[in-house]
């Protein structure tokens, strides 16, 4: 099963479309909010190598896929 984790803040559009796209495509999700989180966002910008967001990570066997933004095609691809 695939392990979804979306970084996003309160006042980022991308990150709600991100959000609802995987609500309607019946995707479970973590939700870090970073902009509430001083230590969730240093993880953020440890894993990512900067500080925009929607950062989403989809782990699944062991193996962690990184997605910076709202990058429909890639998505699509490592969910589908």
């Amino acid at each position: 099963m695939k392990k979804i984790t979306v970084y996003s803040t309160t006042t980022c559009p991308y990150c709600v479309m991100l959000k609802s796209w995987l609500r309607s495509n019946k995707f479970d999700y973590k939700e870090v909010m970073v902009d509430q989180d001083r230590l969730a966002a240093q993880k953020m910008i440890e894993m990512s190598g900067q500080m925009g967001v929607p950062f989403t990570t989809i782990e699944e066997n062991g193996q962690m896929t990184k997605i910076l933004g709202f990058d429909l095609p890639t998505l699509k691809l490592v969910l589908n």
